[in-house]
C-alpha cells in the first residue's frame, strides 16, 4: 500500500501535466479548426466562468504574491478568448445568414439581452465597455505595474543589504535569510511580469474592436453577395451577431481588467480587498458624519428626490454610530485576551523549574515578624526603595536591580537579610518598636536604652523605646526609625557592592546611549586594543571604589588614551581616575577644602622598596614582608580610628604607584575610607593635612 502511494503521486503529477499541455493545445486547435456552436457555447460560459473566478481570487488574497501566477492565467484567458473570437467569427460568416442563432445561443441571448432588439443599442453598449475597460481600468493598471516594477527592482539592492545586514546582526538565521530572499526574487518576478502582461489586456481590447468591425462588413458582404440577402437585413443579422459575439468577448475582458487592477493597486497592504477598503473608510467615524449631514441636506433640496438621500443619510448616521463602539469592544477584548496570556504565562513562568534558577540582583529577606510590620507600611517602603534607586542612578551612572522583598522563614522573625546574587552579604537584627540613636563617640543620652552598633557604618549608638523618641529630641538627638535603619544599612550594603551589581547587559546599556561620536570612538577601541568585557571591568573597578560612571565620555576619552599602550585593566584605571580627579575631589571635599592623612615617610620609603620593577620600569610584583604589612595595618588603623572617633571627613593620600597596594591593605579594614594618590587631587583644591600615619 506504501508503494502504491509513493509511485501514484508522481503519476497524479504527470496525469495533470499532460491535462494542463492538452488544454493548451486545445485552445491553439481553436483558431485553424471549426468548431460546432454548442461547443461555441460551452466556450464562452467557460470564458465568463474563469473571468469571474480570476476577480474573486483578486479581491480575497491577502497580498499581491499569493497570486503571482496570475501574469500566466492573464494570458492564457487572453488567448482562449481570441480563440473563442476566431470561432465565433468563422461561424457568424459562414452561417448568419441562418438567423441571430448562427454562432451559438449565448451569442444570440445576449444580442437579445443587451441590445433589447436594436443593433444601435448593442453598438453604443459595446462602445462604452471598450471605452471603460481601455481607457480607464487597463491604462490605470498599466501605469500602476509600470511604477510599481521600476520601483521594486529599484529597491531591491537595497533590501538585499538589508537582508544581509539582519543576518550578521543574528536577527534572523540562515533560513529565514533564505527564504526573505526567495520571497525578494518572486516580487520582482512578479511586478515585472504585470508590466508586461497588462498589455495583454490592452491588446485584447484592441483586437475586439478589429474583429467586431470585421464581423459587421465581412459579414455585410458575404451576405448580400453570396446568400443574396438585402442589405437591410444584411445589415441587422450580422451586426447583431457581431455585437452579441463582442459583448461576450469584452464582459469577461472588464472583468479580468478589473482583476489586474486590484491586483497591481493593492501595494504594500495586507488583507483581502474587502477588509482593507472598509477597515480603512470605516476607521474615520467624522467624515462618514459629515457625508451623511451633507446627504440629508441634499434630500432637502427642492427638485431632488427625498427617499435615496434620505435612506443614504440614515445609513451612514447609524454605521458612524456603529463603528466606534465596535471598535471599542474589539479592543477590550483584545486587551482582555492579552491580560489573560499574561496572566497564563505568569502562572507557568511561576511554576516552571526555570524560574528557581533566576537570581534577583539584590534580594531584602525579611523575618516573619519583621514582614508583618513592613506590610502595614509597605507603600512607603516600595516609595523609598524607588527614590534610593533614583539618588544611585543619578549619584553613580548607572541603574542598580530592582530590590526583591521577600519573606524568609529561615531568617530570625525580627531580623533581616541583604542578598546580592543569591549570596546572604549581612544578616542584621532590628528592634521593632524601638528607635535607633546614633551617639558615636560624643555624649550619651540620659535615657534607658540598650547599647549596639550602628549596622551601616559601626558606630556606636542605643536602642531606645518609641515612648521616649520625644523626649530625645528635646534633648538634641534624633532617632531614627528601623525601617529608616534598614534602609540606611541597605544602601550602604549597595555602595560597597556597587562592582558586582554593574552587569554586562548594563554596561551595554550604557554604551549604546551614547551620542553616535562616541560609539563611533568605541569601534576605533573595540577590539583592536580593548574588548566590551575589559571596558565592563575598567568600570567595576572604579565602582569598587565609589567612583562614579555618570561622566562615562570622559572615561571612554581616557580609556582611549592609555589603552593602546596598556593591556591592565588595573593600570587603566589608575589613568583613568588621573583624568577623572575633579570629579573625585569634589565629591569627597567639604566646601572645598580637602581633608587629608598622609602615610608618613617611613611608609612611603616601605612601600617604594617593596615595588619590583623590570628593566622597563614597569611594576611586576610587591615584595613585602608580611610582618611589616601587619604592623602598617595596626598604625593606619590606629590613625584612622582615631580621626573617625572625632568625627572628622578626610581621605587618604600616597604615591600613584603605591595606591592600589595601600587600598588593597586598607580595603579591608576601612572599606568606605577613600584613598588617593598625588595625581589625583585636582588642581585648586584646597588641602587640609590632618597629620599622618607613623
Amino acid at each position: 500500500m506504501t508503494d502504491s502511494v509513493v509511485t501514484g503521486t508522481p503519476i497524479e503529477r504527470n496525469s495533470r501535466d499532460i491535462g494542463f499541455a492538452m488544454a493548451i493545445v486545445s485552445i491553439l486547435c481553436i483558431f485553424f479548426l471549426p468548431i460546432p456552436p454548442f461547443l461555441i457555447d460551452i466556450g464562452l460560459a467557460f470564458s465568463i466562468a474563469l473571468s469571474v473566478l480570476i476577480l474573486m481570487v483578486g479581491l480575497w488574497i491577502q497580498k499581491p504574491l499569493e497570486f503571482s501566477s496570475f501574469p500566466t492565467i492573464l494570458l492564457v484567458a487572453t488567448i482562449l478568448r481570441l480563440a473563442l473570437n476566431i470561432a465565433t467569427t468563422r461561424l457568424i460568416l459562414a452561417n448568419g445568414a441562418e438567423g441571430t442563432a448562427a454562432a451559438g445561443y449565448i451569442i444570440a441571448g445576449f444580442s437579445k439581452l443587451v441590445m433589447s432588439g436594436d443593433f444601435v443599442i448593442g453598438l453604443t453598449v459595446f462602445s462604452i465597455l471598450v471605452t471603460v475597460n481601455f481607457l480607464v481600468i487597463t491604462k490605470g493598471a498599466t501605469r500602476i505595474a509600470e511604477v510599481g516594477a521600476r520601483f521594486t527592482l529599484d529597491a531591491i539592492p537595497g533590501k538585499q543589504m538589508a537582508i544581509d545586514a539582519d543576518l550578521s546582526a543574528g536577527l534572523i538565521d540562515d533560513k529565514q535569510a533564505q527564504q526573505r530572499r526567495r520571497e525578494l526574487e518572486e516580487e520582482s518576478s512578479f511586478f515585472g511580469s504585470m508590466d508586461g502582461a497588462s498589455k495583454f489586456v490592452r491588446g485584447d481590447a484592441i483586437a475586439g474592436l478589429i474583429i467586431l468591425a470585421v464581423n459587421i462588413f465581412g459579414g455585410i458582404v458575404i451576405g448580400v453577395t453570396r446568400h443574396g440577402m438585402p442589405l437591410s437585413n444584411a445589415a441587422d443579422i450580422y451586426t447583431k451577431l457581431s455585437v452579441g459575439d463582442g459583448l461576450v468577448s469584452q464582459i469577461p475582458a472588464l472583468i479580468v481588467s478589473l482583476a489586474a487592477g486590484l491586483l497591481v493597486s493593492k501595494g504594500g497592504t495586507r488583507g483581502s480587498a474587502e477588509q482593507n477598503i472598509l477597515r480603512q473608510l470605516g476607521n474615520y467615524p467624522k467624515a462618514l458624519l459629515v457625508a451623511s449631514s451633507l446627504m440629508f441636506v441634499m434630500a432637502l433640496m427642492p427638485g431632488l428626490p427625498l427617499a435615496p438621500f434620505a435612506l443614504l443619510g440614515g445609513l451612514m448616521a447609524f454605521v458612524a454610530y456603529v463603528i466606534p463602539q465596535q471598535a471599542a469592544k474589539q479592543r477590550a477584548g483584545v486587551e482582555a485576551k492579552r491580560a489573560s496570556e499574561e496572566r497564563q504565562a505568569k502562572h507557568e513562568a511561576k511554576n516552571s523549574v526555570k524560574e528557581y534558577l533566576k537570581t534577583p540582583g539584590v534580594e531584602l529577606c525579611l523575618g516573619k515578624q519583621l514582614s508583618a510590620r513592613i506590610l502595614m507600611s509597605h507603600d512607603e517602603l516600595i516609595h523609598r526603595v524607588g527614590k534610593m534607586r533614583r539618588n544611585f542612578a543619578r549619584q553613580y551612572g548607572f541603574v542598580i536591580p530592582e530590590i526583591k522583598l521577600s519573606d524568609d522563614l529561615g531568617v530570625k522573625p525580627k531580623s533581616y537579610q541583604i542578598k546580592i546574587h543569591g549570596t546572604v552579604v549581612v544578616t542584621q537584627e532590628l528592634r521593632l518598636g524601638q528607635h535607633l540613636i546614633i551617639v558615636g563617640h560624643g555624649r550619651q543620652p540620659d535615657l534607658p536604652g540598650e547599647e549596639t552598633t550602628d549596622p551601616a557604618f559601626g558606630m556606636k549608638a542605643i536602642w531606645i523605646p518609641d515612648a521616649l523618641v520625644t523626649e530625645a529630641r528635646r534633648d538634641g538627638f534624633e532617632p531614627v526609625d528601623p525601617i529608616s535603619v534598614l534602609l540606611t544599612h541597605l544602601a550602604e550594603v549597595l555602595r560597597n557592592h556597587l562592582a558586582q551589581l554593574l552587569s554586562y547587559k548594563d554596561a551595554r546599556m550604557l554604551i549604546e546611549r551614547l551620542e553616535p561620536e562616541y560609539r563611533r570612538l568605541i569601534d576605533e577601541m573595540v577590539p583592536s586594543h580593548i574588548s566590551n568585557s575589559g571596558l565592563q571591568s575598567v568600570l567595576k573597578l572604579l565602582l569598587a571604589e565609589r567612583v562614579s560612571i555618570r561622566n562615562l565620555e570622559l572615561i571612554l576619552e581616557a580609556i582611549s588614551e592609555i589603552a593602546p599602550h596598556v593591556r591592565r585593566a588595573e593600570a587603566i584605571v589608575e589613568h583613568v581616575r588621573v583624568r577623572l580627579a575633579p570629579q573625585i575631589c569634589g565629591e569627597l571635599a567639604i566646601d572645598g577644602v580637602l581633608n587629608v592623612l598622609r602615610l608618613g615617610s617611613r611608609w612611603d620609603l616601605f612601600f617604594h622598596q617593596s615595588l619590583k620593577r623590570d628593566a622597563k620600569g614597569d611594576l611586576v610584583e610587591f615584595d613585602a614582608d608580611p610582618s611589616v604589612i601587619e604592623q602598617f595595618g595596626r598604625d593606619a588603623s590606629a590613625a584612622i580610628h582615631e580621626r573617625v572617633d572625632r568625627g572628622e571627613v578626610f581621605v587618604l593620600v600616597t604615591t600613584p604607584e603605591a595606591r592600589p597596594f595601600v587600598k588593597m591593605i586598607i580595603g579591608r579594614l576601612f572599606a568606605s575610607l577613600p584613598i588617593l594618590s598625588h595625581l589625583e587631587i585636582a588642581r585648586g583644591v584646597e588641602i587640609k593635612s590632618l597629620g599622618t600615619i607613623s
